[in-house]
């Protein structure tokens, strides 16, 4: 599950102040150069597995491992990896549904996992997400991909793939809208000083 501050709330709740970053179009656009970009840095798909963080990195994964298929021809095993248990915020939140950690056919050993979010932020997600990944297996590189980094990190975590850089204030809020979950695609941003 993503952070509290960056989990949008349902399509209807979205703030009348929000405005569109970008579109269904761009949101595409965005996975294909992400699709190359790791296709670039693996030298090909062998040995590649994405992994989605629920809720929206889970279809981002599934989109960014067809864009892949388009360009190289072949199948990326797809997963996803609940970080519910290795959050930091369990101690003031501690009442929290565990979710479902798929992994694909073959494990994460000696493979290139590529975590797939929509939103980094603090980098705390990430971090719950490696702890997650260590107790499954030993990869030989693990990637992020992000759909939008906003900045204001806390830990010391970068992607190494990103759909936008999105330089945000801390008042403001990210909106991503997935077509798989909420029967749109578009990335809104809302709040800030004067809004």
């Amino acid at each position: 599950m993503t952070c509290p501050d960056l989990s949008a709330p349902a399509p209807s709740s979205t703030p009348p102040d929000a405005r569109d970053v970008l579109s269904a179009d761009e949101i595409s656009r965005a996975l294909r150069r992400i699709g190359h970009e790791v296709l670039e840095r693996n030298k090909g798909a062998t040995g590649l597995v994405l992994l989605g963080i629920p809720s929206r990195g889970v279809p981002l994964a599934h989109r960014l491992a067809a864009a892949i298929s388009e360009v190289e021809g072949t199948d990326v095993p797809v997963g996803q990896l609940d970080i519910t248990l290795h959050r930091d915020d369990l101690r003031r939140n501690p009442v929290r549904a565990a979710g479902r950690t798929e992994i694909p056919d073959g494990g994460v050993d000696d493979r290139v996992v590529v975590l797939v979010d929509d939103v980094l932020y603090s980098g705390r997600t990430i971090r719950a997400a490696l702890d997650a990944l260590s107790e499954l297996g030993r990869p030989r590189a693990v990637r992020l991909a992000v759909l939008v980094d906003r900045g204001h990190r806390e830990l010391p975590i970068r992607a190494d793939h990103v759909g936008k850089n999105l330089p945000t204030s801390r008042d403001e809020r990210v909106h991503v809208r997935l077509a798989e979950v909420d029967g749109l695609d578009v990335v809104r941003i809302s709040g800030g000083v004067g809004r």
